[in-house]
This record gives C-alpha cells, structure tokens and sequence, in this order.
C-alpha cells in the first residue's frame, strides 16, 4: 500500500504541551478507527512550526479525509517513492 507524508503548518507547533499532543494524538485515532483500517498512521515529527506524518493509505484522497474529518490541516502531501537509511549504502 501506498505510503505518504504530510507536511502541517501549525505556528507553535514546537511549543505544545504533551497533553495537548496527547489530545491531538487521540483526536486522530478515533477519525482513523472511523475511517477503517485501509488508513494507518505510523509516526509523526513535531518541529517549532510544522508536523510532518507519515501515514500508510490507499490514496492521497483517503489522508485528504483523515485531515478534513479531522480538522487537521494538510497543506502539502508527497507520496513516498522509496526509502533509504545508512545501510542503503552496502
């Protein structure tokens, strides 16, 4: 299945708290365990403006719909082409 990032602007980003993380967290995982498991959420980078995920879904309009039921914005999503890490390098 397809694998995709999505780049979030939220000012502050950097600067909420783990509860409101936490909230955040478990806001997303009620609209995905609505939506059904063919949408999965693997991790998430918080940096001081922006959230970058990573999310596993059939199609860009499924992580579009996660992000609009979510009231989550979803200003730029990139389908990964591939993967690499140090061990790419052998």
């Amino acid at each position: 299945m397809p694998k995709y990032v999505i780049e979030r602007e939220i000012p502050n980003a950097g600067a909420l708290s783990n509860q409101e993380l936490k909230e955040i967290s478990q806001k997303s995982c009620c609209v995905l365990n609505d939506m059904g498991p063919h949408i999965q959420w693997l991790q998430s980078y918080v940096t001081d403006d922006k959230g970058y995920c990573v999310y596993i879904a059939p199609d860009e309009a499924a992580v579009r719909e996660h992000a609009k039921r979510g009231s989550f914005p979803a200003n730029n999503i990139s389908l990964i082409r591939s993967i690499i890490d140090p061990t790419t390098s052998e």
